[in-house]
């Protein structure tokens, strides 16, 4: 499985591959993005290399932020029907609801656990 990971923390980015190894999750290949921008050029770069199963992503990030991040990849058209899943420190509604409103399928709020991103993955995998 191939999956996305968008964090402007190098540490963060490993901190939830690992979370998602713990979760159970078998990765072929872990594709990371310091920001919303990077991660764009990620998905253009790697159109037709292998399916995309998820993207997780931070919402405040330098350049391009998570949210806009979500807008830009709908509007291009890039991954659609790819799960993804917004971790954050920011809990609140507004950002909830707009996050969704972009194609975000879940949210796990930092500090986290392997069990929380294996409660918030596992049922979009199934899903997908």
């Amino acid at each position: 499985m191939r999956a996305l990971i968008i964090d402007d923390s190098a540490v963060m980015r490993k901190v939830i591959e690992r979370a998602l190894r713990q979760a159970g999750l078998e990765l072929s290949e872990v594709l990371q993005a310091s920001n919303g921008e990077e991660a764009l050029q990620t998905l253009r770069d790697n159109q037709g290399s292998g399916a995309l199963a998820l993207i997780l992503s931070d919402i405040n990030m330098p350049v391009m932020d998570g949210l806009q991040f979500l807008e830009a990849r709908k509007q291009e058209n890039l991954a659609q029907g790819v799960p993804v899943v917004m971790i954050t420190t920011e809990g609140n509604e507004s950002f909830v609801l707009r996050a969704i409103a972009a194609g975000a399928q879940g949210y796990i709020c930092k500090p986290f656990t392997a069990e929380q991103v294996k409660a918030r993955v596992l049922p979009l995998m199934r899903v997908a």
